[in-house]
């Protein structure tokens, strides 16, 4: 994938495309020809973000272009990174150059954003549209640009993907393909298999769904490299189950396997660096459909951690496969153990679709996926996994109840039934996403996205080069 960026080589003759952000509005508009001052001064042109001014030479072609970037907002990563972003679709096409050279951060922010401007889901229907090309930063680090570009493709064109299309069978051949890409081993245990081999809540949990449930587990690099072991929800469809999701609830469920996805595009931003980590995938991947076979409120279930779990609701079945991948997780006792799943409605309730929700119960490693998440611009939000709510999972006929009666601080208490599953000592992150734009936004368009990734991938390269 080239994301329309191409190499200066290639384009000699590209046009100038100078960037003014609302403080040196002045200060360019002294510095430029009177003619081009004059121009702008009478469009009235304010550097507000996403403006664009294009200047004419005398045979009438384009022979610069001005554009306004607007004024950072929370941090200067995120300015940077979503400056240019309107810029491939509102551009005539055409090949651009950066009029003024930035440093290497911020040329990979914005070569990034370019190539995130570029995308559309036209697996059905093709846009009418022409993406215009930039061509690379000088400083921009081509390889990151690549893999993060790459990575978040992958997992919006997953999400995206309609269910029926996109069954439990589809998304694990999807994920099985970007792990061979990579040379790395995979297994992938189905139906009655996962009874055989102690997986018992991934089974119950999809069994009632025409394709059959399944576990992908993934494995790649050295033994002797630091254990990192990721863990997607992979729910390919969420009907509720016989608690029934209402319509307007039921209408993008096809998104509920955001974490599959996330953690599979993850895992190719690892692989592609060829970080020197132990890196092992695990993705429980169901359908929560109904039939005779489904499961059913008050029913109990053994788990592979030997817990037994009453069934307060269906609808909280994201946990529930969850769970035993994460006792299979923890069981190698990683260096860092990350899980993703479009989790609860509470956590978006509380911070909204673009924020994803964090729990840990480590403070160094949520500092350390904090200042990532401001470094790279890539956005997500602490939660305490405050134990004082635990005894709300307590059931009166098995260990623990998937859901608390309580209406009140739901995210919080599905993170904590998780932690039953990873023992204290593990340095593990629980991330609670929405995997969904409801509306568009510069490289952001509406539907499916792969949020938080970019920031995880910088804790799991700091763990890496420490060794």
């Amino acid at each position: 994938m080239t994301f329309n960026l191409v190499d200066p080589a290639d384009a000699p003759k590209a046009i100038p495309l100078r960037l003014v952000g609302k403080a040196q509005l002045e200060a360019v508009l002294a510095s430029l020809p009177a003619r081009e001052r004059a121009i702008l001064q009478a469009s009235g042109f304010d550097a507000a973000a996403g403006s664009v001014r294009l200047m004419h030479g005398e045979d009438g072609a384009v022979s610069a272009v001005v554009a306004g970037i607007g004024a950072s907002i929370l941090s200067q990563a995120e300015h940077d990174l979503w400056a240019i972003a309107s810029l491939p679709t509102a551009l005539p096409q055409g090949v651009y150059r950066l009029a003024d050279e930035p440093s290497a951060d911020t040329a990979t922010l914005l070569a990034l954003g370019w190539a995130l401007g570029t995308y559309a889901f036209e697996t059905f229907k093709k846009q009418a549209r022409r993406n215009a090309s930039l061509v690379w930063p000088e400083h921009a680090d081509r390889g990151r640009v690549v893999r993060e570009a790459e990575a978040l493709t992958l997992a919006r064109d997953l999400i995206n993907t309609p269910a029926n299309l996109l069954g439990p069978v589809a998304l694990a051949e999807k994920a099985k393909a970007m792990a061979e890409q990579h040379g790395a081993n995979v297994t992938v245990t189905v139906g009655n298999a996962l009874l055989e081999q102690n997986y018992p809540l991934v089974y119950h949990v999809g069994r009632a769904a025409v394709e059959e449930p399944r576990l992908v587990d993934i494995r790649w690099g050295e033994e002797s490299h630091p254990r990192v072991t990721l863990v997607g929800k992979g729910v390919i469809f969420d009907t509720g189950g016989l608690d029934l999701k209402p319509p307007a609830s039921m209408k993008i469920m096809k998104k509920d396997m955001g974490g599959a996805a996330a953690i599979t595009a993850l895992a190719h931003m690892v692989m592609a660096a060829k970080l020197p980590v132990r890196l092992r995938v695990l993705l429980p991947i169901v359908e929560n459909a109904i039939s005779h076979e489904a499961f059913r409120p008050l029913d109990v279930l053994p788990s592979r951690n030997g817990m037994t779990i009453e069934i307060g609701n269906t609808d909280a079945e994201g946990r529930l496969i969850l769970a035993d991948a994460l006792t299979e997780a923890d069981s190698e006792k990683p260096a860092l153990l990350i899980n993703m799943a479009t989790l609860t409605g509470n956590a978006r309730v509380a911070f909204g679709p673009e924020l994803p929700t964090l729990f840990t119960r480590h403070d160094d490693l949520a500092a350390e996926i904090a200042r990532h998440s401001v470094e790279r611009a890539d956005p997500l939000w602490r939660m305490p996994l405050w134990p004082h709510y635990r005894k709300q999972l307590d059931s009166k006929v098995a260990h623990m109840n998937n859901v608390s009666d309580s209406a009140f601080a739901g995210a919080i208490i599905a993170g904590l039934f998780l932690a039953e599953f990873v023992s204290d000592e593990t340095r593990w992150a629980h991330l609670d996403m929405s995997g969904w734009n409801f509306g568009s936004r510069p490289g952001r368009p509406e539907g499916g996205d792969a949020q938080a990734i970019r920031a995880l991938y910088g804790v799991i390269e700091d763990m890496a080069a420490k060794g």
